[in-house]
């Protein structure tokens, strides 16, 4: 599998559509002891993220929201992240 960073949402859409989209998807984190997280929300901001109205001022940043927690990262999936 090769090394791919995801920087912008074209590089996320062209990282996943290598693999069936019937394919669970999951989160990853803290390299030092490795969980999996479920996705939660894809939101963009600004998006009048305050709710008061005010134009926004900044260029707009997609965030992934990590979910519940379903338990350890499994080995080969630290493996393939190089976190282990």
């Amino acid at each position: 599998m090769p090394d791919t960073t995801v920087t912008t949402v074209g590089d996320l859409i062209a990282a996943l559509s290598a693999h069936d989209p019937a394919t669970p998807v999951r989160f990853a984190t803290q390299p030092g002891h490795p969980m999996e997280h479920a996705l939660d929300r894809v939101v963009c901001t600004p998006d009048d993220a305050e709710s008061d109205g005010t134009a926004p001022t900044d260029p707009p940043v997609v965030w992934i929201g990590v979910g519940e927690q379903i338990g350890y990262l499994p080995a080969p999936a630290a493996d393939a992240l190089r976190w282990s």
